[in-house]
């Protein structure tokens, strides 16, 4: 049995040693549209904790939070999530005073149907011709995106999410291969239309062009794209928050509605467990080949055959701390649509106190076996009861 050690912290500049990490730090952000509201309290108990991210991966919404996380520099980032987020409350014309939280995000999801959302989506007229209309690609959905267009433009400063010092990731599929792909900052400069096509979910939103081919939310082949991490080449120790905003567990459903409910929280929540254990056991591997290439001869290690297969191996540790947000009291399965003030508020005090609380708890300094590459981190998600109140959104006292 190899012998437990301790990996040595990196302690970013103001980061006390309680937060300190292995690492570089990554964010994984799973698609699941007004849910997105808890990777918005992820991220401020990290910044407020003076730890940003070195690489942010995101699908969907994940894509779109990533992008004014990555686009902005760390000191305006929480500002524009904040201007994001309560853009996108719905500007109602009646009271909801005196009626059940019940009936907020009820009434928040009939308005969104009918309306769309302000600075993010609105009815796309050409829906209007039926379903057999010839519209062509860039036509065919039920909602437009050119308000988000209009808005992220304001918020994103693409010189700065293409210099390098946050890298971002973006999850896509080819509407006409249904491969996935991701759109790297690493690797090319990334615009508007890459973000777009990320969170272009069909049939509500249409699918985007970029570089001749059309694209649609990576949501619907892989929404927590954790593999994008664990086959980076280089690989580096790391701290990995995945955030994820669907529930791969839930009660038996008893009524139609609550099926069309639990069934959707499957589906997005992406087999995230099983994508995970596969590359826990990959990282296993490697590792092992690792050992076995210390225990080989000086002479053999250094051949050229060995040292082509000992390049298989990896030493890097990556700690995944998995953020699962609980549900709401009231929810249903139109629940990533709940747009209203007191779900965003909900979510996102959610988010921020689930994060304080495991960086309070800093698992990853606890003593690691080599061999294990990838340690996983569970954070049980608490219940959360719908707020009256909008303090999440709201600038915290420094």
């Amino acid at each position: 049995m190899a012998s437990v050690r301790k990996r040595r912290p990196r302690s970013p500049q103001g980061v006390d040693s309680s937060t300190a990490l292995p690492g570089q730090v990554v964010l994984v952000l799973q698609g699941g549209g007004a849910l997105g509201a808890y990777h918005a309290g992820v991220y401020q108990a990290l910044h407020e904790s003076k730890i940003e991210p070195d690489w942010v991966i995101g699908t969907s919404i994940g894509a779109i939070n990533g992008a004014l996380i990555a686009g902005n520099p760390a000191g305006n980032r929480l500002d524009r999530l904040r201007a994001f987020w309560q853009g996108v409350q719905p500007q109602q014309g009646f009271s909801l005073l005196g009626m059940p939280r019940s009936m907020h995000s009820t009434l928040g999801q009939l308005v969104t149907m009918m309306q769309g959302v302000p600075q993010f989506f609105a009815p796309n007229p050409m829906a209007l011709f039926g379903l057999h209309a010839q519209v062509g690609t860039a036509n065919a959905a039920l909602y437009t995106t050119a308000p988000l267009r209009q808005s992220l433009a304001g918020m994103l400063n693409f010189d700065c999410l293409n210099a390098g010092s946050t890298r971002l990731s973006l999850g896509a599929v080819n509407t006409r291969s249904g491969e996935m792909t991701y759109f790297d900052s690493r690797e090319q400069a990334l615009g508007m239309d890459h973000i777009l096509a990320s969170g272009a979910l069909p049939p509500a939103f249409p699918a985007v062009r970029v570089d001749g081919d059309y694209y649609w939310d990576g949501g619907i082949y892989s929404n927590t794209p954790m593999e994008a991490v664990l086959d980076d080449r280089p690989r580096r120790d790391s701290v990995i928050f995945t955030v994820d905003v669907w529930n791969p567990e839930g009660v038996l459903p008893q009524s139609l509605w609550q099926v069309a409910e639990r069934s959707k929280d499957i589906q997005f929540a992406s087999r995230a467990r099983s994508h995970l254990a596969r590359q826990r056991q990959i990282h296993h591997l490697r590792h092992v080949i690792s050992e076995l290439a210390n225990a080989l001869p000086e002479k053999l290690r250094d051949s050229e055959k060995i040292r082509d297969l000992t390049s298989w191996g990896c030493r890097t540790t990556m700690h995944v701390v998995r953020l699962q947000a609980a549900a709401i009291d009231g929810e249903d399965h139109m629940k990533d649509i709940d747009f209203t003030a007191t779900g965003i508020a909900a979510r996102w005090q959610a988010g921020y106190d689930d994060t304080r609380a495991v960086l309070d708890r800093a698992p990853w300094n606890q003593p690691v076996d080599p061999i294990e590459g990838v340690v996983v981190h569970d954070v049980a998600p608490r219940a959360v009861a719908p707020s009256t109140r909008s303090d999440s959104l709201e600038r915290r006292p420094k």
